[in-house]
């Protein structure tokens, strides 16, 4: 495909077939090592040894293990890409000659593969600078999956101390359980909010053979987390959105003893301040309650652990960035999706920066084995969703497209495209 066939210099992309292999070897490398939010000292390491080698103004440790790349090119507007970097505490099953090397810690959702396209997009962008202009800022982020990265290299004086440019738009990308080769966008609100929080219940302990002289937080907790899962279905309206999960219960060390407190942690998900506020009002009143009919020694204490806000694309950035891609890749490539329950925080860098954002989700899965599911109807069933010990998205096509799409969406935004 020609130059003039698209919205920006498709020559950009022509090298990406003789890099490929050096990407899928960088992906199953960073697959075997994979380092937990703050902890990303590896990856950060090849990241900033790679952004110099092409020609990137680099730095390295903000927010802890931050690492951005700024290639100035001219006059233009200045475009930010996005990738995380940080894996979960997840014990790899997926079979793989590749898998993860550190017990109890997995890439189980893709930032492997986030980190290698953006170094890859980098590399191509850095090569073909004679044929755009601006500002280009790659940035690779820790602890998302913590909640708290991007807000980490934001205190740390991202924008306010200048580390990079103020971008005018931030782009950035998920890969998703869907088959490889596929683009999914949802204009407006595309993924949840999400609120973590931890609730402390406390009982007074004693031995298990005279619960009578007890409060038990066991029991105290337990009717919690059987009456929480009510607050969606009968105090959130249909129309609207919100997910309630409990996802660790704590309490006790032996089986004679009642312990003296419990410890519950919940994650809440919503797409509106107003559902959000009644949604956390009515798990705090739920667990006074319950503390209160247990006749508990005293109210239950909550912590907010991490809070991600709604993640919003652009309309007019979405748009604009799509006929890239739909010109690129083909339409029937390029689809509307749902908004998604899950969060992130990469929307953090374009409020912070009185942006526009555009975040898109990128096809993982084996194609052959995404249609089969498909049509029997067994996607939940058969594909492993992000966060699964299975969860490997496969090398190619992903990356070639994971990077094309970067590549493409940064070109639809520099000047001279």
């Amino acid at each position: 495909m020609s130059d003039r066939d698209l919205p920006f210099p498709a020559s950009v992309l022509e090298p990406l077939d003789a890099r490929l292999a050096d990407l899928v070897a960088l992906y199953e490398d960073l697959h075997r090592h994979p380092e937990m939010a703050f902890q990303e000292t590896r990856t950060a390491g090849e990241v900033a040894r790679r952004l110099t080698a092409y020609g990137y103004d680099v730095t390295t440790g903000i927010g802890v293990t931050g690492v951005t790349g700024v290639l100035r090119n001219g006059p233009g507007p200045v475009v930010l890409l996005r990738a995380d970097m940080d894996a979960l505490p997840v014990t790899e099953n997926s079979g793989v000659p590749y898998a993860s090397t550190v017990p109890g810690r997995m890439h189980a959702c893709g930032h492997d593969v986030h980190v290698t396209c953006l170094l890859g997009a980098a590399d191509l962008l850095a090569a073909g600078r004679d044929r755009w202009s601006g500002t280009l800022v790659v940035l690779f982020q820790p602890a998302e999956e913590a909640g708290s990265g991007a807000r980490a290299m934001l205190d740390d004086g991202l924008y306010s101390k200048q580390l990079v440019p103020v971008p005018d738009v931030v782009l950035a990308q998920h890969v998703a359980p869907f088959g490889a080769g596929l683009i999914a966008y949802c204009p407006g609100a595309c993924m949840a909010a999400a609120d973590t929080l931890e609730i402390t219940f406390h009982g007074t302990g004693g031995h298990g053979s005279r619960p009578e002289t007890t409060v038990d937080p066991i029991l105290m907790a337990a009717a919690f987390v059987q009456r929480v899962q009510s607050v969606v279905s009968r105090e959130i309206a249909a129309k609207e959105q919100a997910v309630v999960t409990v996802g660790s219960f704590h309490a006790g060390d032996t089986a004679n003893v009642i312990p003296d407190r419990a410890v519950v942690r919940l994650s809440v998900r919503s797409f509106d301040q107003n559902v959000r506020t009644a949604v956390l009002a009515a798990i705090d009143r739920i667990a006074r309650a319950e503390a209160t009919a247990s006749d508990a020694p005293r109210e239950p204490e909550t912590k907010l652990l991490d809070s991600f806000p709604v993640t919003v694309n652009d309309t007019t950035v979405l748009a604009e960035v799509n006929e890239g891609f739909t010109q690129l890749f083909g339409e029937q490539r390029v689809f509307a999706y749902e908004p998604a329950t899950g969060s992130e925080d990469a929307g953090l860098l374009a409020t912070a920066a009185e942006a526009p954002l555009y975040y898109w989700w990128l096809g993982g899965w084996d194609p052959d084995e995404f249609r089969t599911a498909l049509a029997a109807g067994r996607l939940a069933q058969d594909i492993p969703s992000n966060h699964s010990p299975q969860f490997v998205p496969v090398a190619r096509p992903t990356l070639t497209m994971g990077v094309q799409a970067l590549t493409a969406a940064a070109l639809t935004r520099l000047a001279g495209a």
